[in-house]
């Protein structure tokens, strides 16, 4: 690994993809030190391990999408893309495939290296991150759904209040009292 990989650095590797938070074979491979054809072989030999709720692999449309993004978002002048591999002139060869965390942590145990395994517990150290940042979020999204029930309440009550003293009596003439000079509109 070179240096340790910063969990900032995994993090944005991290993409939601039907829903699931994934990683892709193309940036796995570039951090195992492994061509993404050994990852895929790996993981082809060991089929049994990667059932559809750990590994799937990208539609055309999905790779077109992820590709035409990374393209415009990768811009800047020797930067170094995450999708290199994805890029490699205009027509794409494979689809790449996606690895949610569960998957991730079983290519660990199929490339069995010592970068595999320090590469894997940064990855989950990102992972749990996330995950604890988006329970935090979740959180507030709760708390702030009881403020607003709370202070809705409140507020009903205030406006039930007000359209009842902006409601005129029921038999106006009758409560108005008779006060000598006046006379009130009808």
């Amino acid at each position: 690994m070179k240096s340790l990989m910063s969990l900032e650095v995994i993090e944005r590797k991290i993409l939601v993809i039907r829903g699931h938070r994934v990683m892709l074979s193309p940036q796995l491979a570039e951090m195992y030190g492994v061509e993404v054809r050994v990852l895929v072989q790996a993981v082809k030999r060991n089929k049994e391990r990667f059932p559809l709720d750990f590994m799937f692999q990208l539609t055309w449309a999905e790779t077109e999408k992820l590709k035409s993004q990374m393209v415009i978002s990768s811009g800047i002048v020797g930067s170094r893309s995450q999708f290199v591999i994805l890029k490699r002139g205009k027509n794409i060869k494979f689809r790449p495939y996606a690895f949610t965390e569960q998957g991730v942590s079983m290519l660990s145990s199929v490339l069995n290296s010592t970068q595999a395994i320090q590469v894997n517990i940064a990855i989950m150290r990102a992972f749990v991150k996330l995950r604890q940042l988006l329970n935090t979020h979740k959180d507030l999204a709760r708390k702030l759904a009881d403020l607003e029930k709370k202070y809705d309440a409140q507020f009903s009550s205030v406006f039930d209040a007000i359209k009842l003293l902006m409601a005129p009596p029921e038999n106006a003439e009758a409560g108005l009292k008779k006060v000598p000079g006046f006379k009130p509109d009808k």
